[in-house]
């Protein structure tokens, strides 16, 4: 920096020293401004010119003290609330005296082509207003009139009004008539509460069918004994059945050293084997599909251990539904 610039620097408009006070100061001025701007917009019938002329020089005169981005920033935002309040102002200015009266025109208009007013005549008096439609006007009076400003015919492409604007004429929508045919329709089949067979609950029966193939048969191995080489659903149906005799605590499972399950019937503990320190354990097993064929031709499964059910069938009304 020369030494003319050094000399100069408090006129630089960046001063990132400027007093606290000073600046505190400012923003009040700003906030200030900003708050009757804002009461001028909410009530705009009672700011007039001087009261936006009074804030343009209240914001003129602050922003010779502006020094700092903070306060740049509260003078752009005042100066736009300005400029929206100008506008608004503007476009709410009408001028009433230079109006035009249509209705004053057209009673003049008659009077100059010859005819007369009702002020004086009785509204009631329906005769009146008959007589007044049927006299002619002179036309020719307001037409040599016209004849003095310009000779040139005028043609309908120069009117404005309602002769220059087509008129819209709404298209009917046409919809085509839904016709129903009665014998396409279909009602629901109706269902009443004899008409539903109710049968056993299929669960508990097999499960207490497993429980006493399993306490024929034994301890053997867990595949052998709930895979159904025929069937891969009743396979899966089989091992959730058998959950709830694990769950009962009237069968145990038990992996001997080479890692093979083995499934045994036994007797439901009571609490005191549970004060002895009984646990229960839950684990979650996977039969997929490719399992099921695993386990059958590892363990050569020919037969199901468990027979093979007819699939569950329910009546409703006269179908029945597997």
């Amino acid at each position: 920096m020369s030494d003319v610039e050094m000399q100069n620097g408090d006129d630089l408009p960046y001063d990132p020293d400027q007093d606290p006070e000073e600046k505190r100061a400012l923003r009040r001025e700003y906030r200030e401004i900003h708050k009757n701007m804002e009461d001028f917009r909410q009530n705009l019938k009672d700011c007039t010119i001087d009261n936006l002329s009074d804030a343009v020089k209240r914001t003129d005169k602050a922003f010779h003290k502006v020094k700092n981005t903070a306060e740049a920033t509260l003078d752009s935002s005042v100066l736009l609330q300005l400029t929206a309040s100008h506008a608004q102002m503007a476009r709410s200015l009408k001028s009433g005296s230079g109006a035009f009266d249509i209705d004053d025109y057209i009673a003049k208009l008659v009077t100059f082509m010859g005819g007369h007013k009702l002020d004086n005549q009785n509204p009631d008096d329906s005769d009146a207003d008959d007589a007044l439609l049927d006299a002619p006007l002179e036309w020719d009076q307001i037409g040599r009139r016209a004849l003095a400003k310009s000779r040139r015919v005028p043609v309908v492409g120069f009117m404005l009004g309602p002769l220059s604007i087509e008129q819209k004429k709404r298209a009917p929508v046409k919809r085509a008539k839904f016709e129903k045919n009665k014998a396409d329709e279909r009602k629901p089949q109706e269902i009443r509460e004899e008409d539903i067979s109710r049968s056993v609950n299929e669960t508990t029966k097999n499960v207490v069918t497993l429980e006493t193939i399993l306490s024929e048969v034994g301890p053997i191995n867990l595949f052998k004994f709930v895979i159904n080489p025929q069937s891969f659903a009743q396979s899966v149906e089989n091992m959730f059945y058998l959950s709830f005799l694990i769950r009962d605590g009237k069968a145990a499972l038990h992996t001997d050293e080479e890692g093979a399950p083995s499934i045994f019937a036994c007797a439901q503990p009571d609490d005191k084997d549970y004060a002895a320190g009984l646990r229960k354990r839950q684990i979650v097993f996977e039969l997929d599909m490719a399992t099921w064929k695993r386990a059958i031709e590892i363990f050569n499964i020919t037969e199901p251990a468990i027979p093979t059910r007819a699939s569950a069938k329910t009546k409703i009304g006269n179908k029945w539904y597997g």
